[in-house]
């Protein structure tokens, strides 16, 4: 029989005797961990960030408020900005995650690591067409790196000793090297000049042209030029520059300069998708190259590789020999521990996939680049970028000319920002116009139906703004750069260092000459000259002097000049006229 307990009814008495007001009965208990992660003491503290605690936290305590914290970052998936792989298989990354107490640089205590990066140069080497070879000066030598800015730094350095160590022998002087390249360099480049005290010579882009002109290049070879940069993808729109037409007018003018090719981005495209274009050691130029194996390598970040095409090429005194890690090493690098997980995740990849798993890769991401391109060109963006394994799998786009308009590509990335999208917009390389793009970066894990995702979503941010009017646009970009991005509300930056790259822009700018000089011989025979400096943004003039001088006879003309400090010209007319 079951018993049946009654339920009593509510005690007035003991109602009329509560206390009106509510005592709160907090627990200060010590904890004693049965409970929760939020049901701890840490879930109503704030976490340290300025000075360790003095005690020490649980580790499931520590791993959920980290996580936690992570967890407001963007998606990977969704950051469209990026070269960098944001996928890997769990076998990949387990394997990775069992090396990670392993220090690569110590070959003698992990062996098999130190012969699987060996391995990995060899297979990028031969995917390069290094020549092979087993002696002093003959068959290519690599090394991994962080990522592609060492391998850069590596490749230039090597470039910098061999030029003088060869102007030395000359008896010539070796105190102004120069570097020829695009000005729509990756910015590790201009860091390797400013560091190692390298001139740039640059070829800049024009708003029809958006790679070097191999004619332009050539031009700017002098006695102190220790190489020439060739880009095999450009940030800017992934275009492949023409490194056989540099390569063959150097061989036709019988110029004896290297050339580096920074394949960081298409040297594990181009070779699974236009196998017969000649950028690579095929050319005879081409020394030294490198490749990002955390790009297009499909690798966790950062890894890098350097490849040169043989030892001739790397100078002997910039190699290290060391052994007291227990064995001889040679050792060529811009820093000394890593670990040996991302090396044996390049491995990894290379004998899962193989060359028909990287081909397979490739080519999806190039038909799924071409089909955004087809979508991006109907819905009437100009499309900057190439199609069908002319240039990375990539598609750079900007809006057409309208005069109506209240808003811009930054606009438009703004409101994608919003729906999660992180798509990059940014101005063109120098001398084109200050032109507006946007880009979008197709990885191994943009799949169609996600890029159908984002199409939508331009379509509706693009509708969207078509009805606001210039002020609300305004007010909307300014709340969503304030609270919606990281730079935004950054406050981590030293105020030395913060801005320092617009205030150093807007210093020169100032100081910027221009000069106007006109002779006239028809009324005094007389030359005068005004100078002017001004504010290139506002145009503004700062200071202006005028000279005269007696001349002869020249008749009627007159130059105009824009130059910036250390006397380098920006640009300069020549105006003449009857008299």
């Amino acid at each position: 029989m079951v018993h049946l307990a009654s339920v009593p009814g509510p005690d007035t008495r003991q109602l009329a005797e509560r206390p009106k007001k509510v005592q709160l009965q907090l627990s200060n208990d010590e904890d004693d961990f049965t409970t929760s992660v939020y049901g701890s003491r840490y879930a109503a503290q704030d976490l340290p960030r300025h000075e360790m605690p003095e005690r020490e936290m649980p580790k499931e305590v520590a791993y959920r408020m980290i996580k936690d914290e992570l967890s407001l970052d963007g998606n990977p998936m969704l950051n469209l900005a990026s070269f960098v792989t944001t996928y890997m298989e769990e076998e990949a990354e387990k394997l990775m995650t069992e090396a990670f107490p392993k220090n690569f640089i110590d070959y003698e205590e992990y062996p098999q690591s130190a012969e699987i990066q060996n391995r990995c140069v060899s297979m990028i080497a031969r995917l390069f067409h290094a020549p092979e070879g087993n002696s002093e000066h003959a068959g290519a030598i690599g090394t991994s790196c962080v990522g592609s800015s060492e391998a850069i730094m590596l490749a230039v350095l090597a470039m910098k000793k061999r030029w003088k160590n060869r102007r030395l022998a000359e008896g010539k002087p070796c105190d102004r090297p120069n570097l020829v390249m695009s000005s729509a360099v990756q910015v590790c480049w201009e860091k390797a000049c400013r560091y190692f005290e390298i001139e740039e010579k640059l070829v800049y882009c024009t708003p029809e042209r958006y790679v070097i002109d191999p004619e332009e290049t050539v031009k700017l070879v002098d006695e102190n030029t220790i190489g020439i940069c060739c880009i095999l993808g450009t940030t800017y729109t992934g275009e492949y520059e023409d490194v056989k037409g540099v390569n063959d007018l150097l061989m036709k003018k019988g110029l004896n300069v290297p050339i580096h090719v920074d394949a960081a981005s298409g040297g594990f495209v181009a070779p699974f998708v236009v196998p017969d274009l000649e950028w690579d050691f095929r050319l005879e130029h081409v020394v030294s190259i490198n490749v990002s194996g955390h790009k297009y390598g499909l690798v966790y970040p950062g890894i890098g590789w350097v490849v040169w095409r043989s030892a001739e090429y790397l100078p002997q005194e910039l190699v290290f020999n060391i052994n007291y890690l227990g064995a001889d090493q040679a050792s060529f690098t811009l820093n000394f521990s890593k670990g040996a997980s991302q090396v044996i995740g390049q491995y990894y990849q290379f004998i899962r996939l193989g060359k028909h798993g990287y081909r397979a890769i490739m080519s999806n991401l190039t038909r799924i680049a071409d089909y955004l391109s087809d979508s991006l060109e109907a819905l009437g963006f100009i499309i900057m970028s190439k199609k069908s394994g002319e240039g990375l799998p990539l598609v750079a786009f900007r809006l057409p000319p309208k005069e109506d308009r209240h808003y811009d590509e930054f606009s438009l990335a703004h409101q994608l920002r919003v729906r999660g999208w992180v798509v990059p917009a940014y101005t063109m390389a120098p001398h084109t116009g200050n032109m507006k793009m946007l880009r979008v970066v197709v990885r191994e894990d943009f799949t169609k139906n996600r890029c159908d995702n984002l199409i939508n979503d331009i379509r509706s941010s693009q509708a969207l703004l078509e009805q606001m009017d210039r002020e609300s646009i305004k007010r909307q970009e300014e709340f969503i750069h304030k609270h919606h991005t990281a730079s935004g509300k950054a406050t981590h930056n030293h105020p030395k260092f913060r801005g320092y790259r617009e205030r150093n822009t807007r210093s020169k700018a100032r100081q910027a000459r221009l000069t106007l000089s006109a002779k006239t011989a028809a009324h005094h025979e007389r030359s005068f000259s005004i100078e002017q400096k001004r504010d290139i943004k506002t145009g503004q003039v700062v200071s202006s002097k005028t000279t005269a001088v007696q001349t002869a006879n020249v008749g009627q003309q007159a130059t105009l000049s824009l130059e910036l400090p250390g006397g380098r010209q920006l640009m300069t007319f020549r105006i003449s006229c009857p008299m």
